[in-house]
């Protein structure tokens, strides 16, 4: 999942600049079309998708019948997988094919939600204050209703498409064994290609105080790579304390990786994106975002731009510690202590590379560092795979932003921007598919809780993202 932007603009949109507007209300939805959303989100909320005790076949299950409900044929709707649990889905919406297809992805599986974390149950679409609350309400089962209920409400009208319009429902973007993205297109290639792909689980519409500041659009991603760190001792007992504690170890080396910071770099698509935003900030923040930009980059700007979440990882490869696991009993010394480093690695570089990198940054010989695969396989070397250079921005997709933006949010700037994430827009662009991250539900930019416990959207935000891709769809279509 790559839908995670947490930004702090100037903010302009508390200095009245001119570029921020209230988001224009889009035109009503026909009353069954509206029920028609509500009623699919509710029900791909309502089942449980995630790795450990879910059923992402279940869900797929309910769409194709859906679609079928919503006038598909069975020819037209593909369901497989590599087993019972992880089916995936593909659509073909036929049009007159003058022009090449275009593909949508979106993930049906969602991270684990304990029950006991949330003060809703996250297997129950409740609506509260103006939100729908849920696992999957922002990442990113809003995504796949939105673009079921628009493939059945285009088929419904009669919409005849100038090109063959594809949506792929799948399993196991967020983890897991079996990615349904990557399972296509390795055994099922003719059903996937397209011109390009649209991926709603990443780009976004950034809201501050209910104003939209940016929509992104994500032209590269970083890549994702976890590695496995691995400190082993004798152990002993606890009254027997020694310096040689492999809890020690491990900490050290994490405190090493918390205080380095990775080379600063500005790919092609991350220096527009800066330039861009040097436009619309004020202050000192248009001063800095200047300074990166020159020849040779001000040390000192970086250093306060990468004060901002966001904007660090698109200066920079990031790792972070996200597990740890040490010990077997509190009287005992621990024989082994593990942690896990998840990093996001800027497009150039390999898995390999930042695992050598990360070994030097730990520096301590009893440390050992392994890569752990999608599959969590441990490896002693990680593959030589790089993220692909950006795809060229693609005029029409571009276009057909402007104007629909235009409409739902009139003056926000459209940007193309990196993806501090990964997604499943990896195995489409390794797949020669020009890829591009292009979300319609506007969110706080202080509300993204994805993956994050009491996960929530707001009500108006997933009908207007309903307009967004129906609007968007049919602009890319020959229906504008």
């Amino acid at each position: 999942m790559s839908k995670f932007i947490v930004r702090s603009l100037c903010v302009a949109a508390l200095c009245g600049t001119a570029f921020i507007a209230q988001a224009a209300p889009p035109e009503a939805l026909d009353a069954s079309t509206h029920e028609l959303a509500h009623d699919i989100f509710k029900q791909l909320i309502e089942i449980n998708t995630t790795d450990s005790v879910g059923n992402v076949t279940t869900a797929t299950k309910a769409m194709e019948q859906r679609l079928l409900a919503g006038g598909f044929s069975k020819d037209d709707i593909y369901v497989g997988g590599p087993n019972d649990r992880k089916q995936n889905l593909v659509v073909r919406y036929r049009g007159t094919g003058a022009r090449q297809p275009i593909l949508f992805i979106g993930h049906l599986d969602v991270v684990e939600a304990p029950r006991n974390e949330w003060h809703t149950d996250p297997f129950k679409f409740v609506e509260k204050d103006g939100y729908y609350y849920g696992r999957g309400t922002q990442d990113m089962k809003d995504a796949d209703a939105i673009m079921v209920t628009n493939f059945i409400r285009l088929k419904q009208e009669g919409f005849k498409p100038d090109r063959d319009l594809i949506l792929a429902l799948t399993a196991d973007e967020e983890g897991g064994k079996s990615n349904g993205v990557a399972w296509l297109l390795k055994n099922h290639l003719d059903l996937m290609k397209a011109g390009y792909s649209l991926n709603p689980d990443g780009g976004s519409v950034d809201l501050v105080h209910g104003k939209a500041v940016d929509v992104a659009v994500d032209a590269t991603e970083k890549l994702y790579g976890d590695f496995q760190l691995t400190v082993t001792n004798p152990g002993g007992h606890s009254s027997l304390p020694v310096p040689d504690n492999a809890i020690y170890h491990l900490s050290g080396a994490l405190v090493r990786l918390q205080n380095h910071a990775f080379p600063f770099e500005l790919n092609e698509v991350a220096r527009a994106y800066f330039k861009k935003l040097s436009t619309i900030e004020r202050g000192q923040q248009r001063a800095d975002l200047q300074a990166v930009l020159k020849p040779k980059p001000d040390p000192a700007a970086i250093a306060r731009l990468s004060k901002d979440p966001e904007w660090n990882s698109m200066m920079h490869t990031t790792c972070v510690a996200t597990r740890l696991d040490a010990g077997l009993a509190n009287n005992a010394l621990p024989q082994r202590a593990q942690a896990i480093v998840n990093c996001r690695i800027l497009p150039g570089y390999t898995l390999e590379q930042i695992r050598q990198q990360l070994i030097k940054i730990f520096a301590d010989s009893k440390v050992t560092v392994r890569y752990m695969d999608d599959a969590y396989n441990v490896y002693d070397t990680a593959p030589q795979r790089k993220q692909l250079p950006p795809a060229p921005l693609n005029r029409e997709v571009m276009a057909a932003m402007d104007k629909v933006v235009g409409q739902m949010w009139p003056g926000a700037p459209v940007i193309p921007t990196m993806a501090p994430g990964a997604s499943d827009s990896i195995y489409t662009m390794a797949a020669g598919i020009p890829s591009y991250g292009v979300s319609g539900v506007a969110i706080e930019t202080n509300d993204d809780r994805a993956h994050a416990r009491d996960e929530r959207l707001q009500v108006d935000s997933f009908y207007r993202g309903v307009v967004f891709y129906y609007r968007l769809i049919k602009t890319l279509s020959g229906g504008a």
